[in-house]
């Protein structure tokens, strides 16, 4: 094998190394998105219990009102996905006292992200224009994955959300199974 390497020509230095990172930089983030907006970024604070931080950092300040702010007639379905966070019983119990309609986690499938527009389109196009560069520090990300979430046409969202009956039909014929 040494033999072999002796007949290589040697590459240009900047080719002979590859930069690996152990643990890449990663933050959780919520997001909530309809067909006529998308509310901001938040950010769970790392090493918290999320399924009681949940209700304080996201629900009361923006799910709460999200019929007067987003909505105009202040009608909405809330959909959520199966994370224990939404499905905890204190949230699922949240939601009956103050969203008139939502999904509630026995009508969810588990494990659906064939029916969540921001899992199976969202999330992928918001990390790759996010992630493009590398991030030396968790503000440099934050900051590169706000500005890349309202970068992000309202035409994109307004598409991911309009499929969704489709793919729901699509899951239905599929009998619950995966359609992608």
């Amino acid at each position: 094998m040494i033999e072999f390497f002796r007949h290589v020509p040697l590459l240009p230095e900047k080719y002979r190394f590859v930069k690996r990172v152990q643990k890449p930089l990663s933050v959780m983030v919520w997001a909530g998105i309809s067909s006529v907006g998308r509310t901001p970024l938040v950010f769970v604070p790392s090493g918290v219990k999320i399924a009681a931080t949940y209700k304080e950092l996201i629900l009361e300040p923006l799910v709460k009102d999200l019929g007067k702010t987003m909505f105009e007639n202040g009608s909405f379905v809330f959909q959520q996905d199966d994370a224990p966070a939404h499905t905890a019983k204190s949230t699922q119990e949240w939601l009956v006292a103050n969203i008139s309609h939502f999904i509630t986690k026995v009508e969810w499938l588990p494990s659906s992200p064939d029916l969540n527009p921001l899992d199976f389109s969202l999330w992928s196009t918001l990390e790759s224009r996010a992630c493009s560069k590398s991030h030396t520090n968790i503000e440099s990300l934050k900051t590169s994955l706000r500005r890349e979430w309202e970068n992000i046409p309202q035409e994109m969202v307004r598409t991911a959300v309009a499929v969704v009956n489709q793919r729901l039909k699509s899951v239905i014929k599929q009998k619950g199974g995966y359609i992608e």
